[in-house]
């Protein structure tokens, strides 16, 4: 398999928040690299909005993301 992404990416496990409109979803971050991450949820991600808050309370983050595609209870998010 040939890697197209602009930058590598890392496995971590690190707890992280989607926030967007006053709420809170808890996700954990699985990749990560410095353009993007690929994060899992707990919950079906169709109710995560195409743009959204990433906060990171480990590292003292808070990062735009918009998605860049979905699966059941995963999403992968470019960040802005």
């Amino acid at each position: 398999m040939v890697e197209t992404r602009i930058a590598p990416r890392y496995r971590v496990s690190k707890p992280a928040q989607i926030e967007y409109g006053g709420d809170k979803t808890s996700c954990i971050i699985r990749d990560l690299s410095i353009t993007g991450a690929a994060l899992q949820l707990t919950e079906l991600s169709a109710t995560i909005p195409t743009a959204f808050t990433l906060i990171v309370p480990e590292d003292k983050l808070k990062i735009p993301c918009r998605v860049v595609w979905r699966r059941a209870y995963r999403i992968g998010v470019a960040f802005d």
